[in-house]
């Protein structure tokens, strides 16, 4: 389901509501099917909509077997852009509260950086790098700096 998508504003407002959804393909939607990923969990890095869409289905699956709602949160948002290419770069918090009682159970906050290019004046992003700063002394990723 490719729906077009005209600023970058909106791909990311497409992003945050398709995760609180759980909405596995209108969050694929705004990922060119050539996308490279790298990411903070399990996989050094992902190639393609396919492998994309295995991991984001385990993601929102678990999220369901959870009862989980997951609220994204773009903060420190920089978007450079012209024609045809765009860059993002922002620190993104991902809250997870109860779908039952709306207690919020946890939250993480993630370096992203989001590179997009326009295709028949839609945006896609192409490129997503997550990132976390390590902590020196335990090797382990710092998730709540923010």
């Amino acid at each position: 389901m490719k729906i077009c998508i005209s600023t970058v504003q909106d791909v990311l407002e497409n992003y945050r509501s398709a995760v609180y959804e759980k909405d596995v393909e209108k969050f694929l939607s705004i990922y060119a099917s050539d996308v490279h990923i790298y990411d903070c969990w399990g996989n050094w890095e992902c190639k393609g909509i396919s492998l994309w869409r295995e991991n984001v289905m385990k993601w929102f699956n678990g999220l369901s077997e959870d009862k989980d709602l997951l609220k994204v949160d773009f903060k420190d948002l920089t978007i450079e852009e012209n024609t045809n290419v765009a860059f993002v770069y922002c620190a993104v918090t991902f809250a997870a509260y109860s779908e039952k009682s709306g207690e919020k159970l946890r939250q993480i906050t993630n370096r992203f950086t989001f590179g997009l290019k326009k295709v028949n004046e839609s945006w896609y992003i192409t490129h997503e790098h997550s990132s976390l700063p390590i902590d020196m002394n335990t090797g382990k990723g710092m998730f709540n700096l923010k």
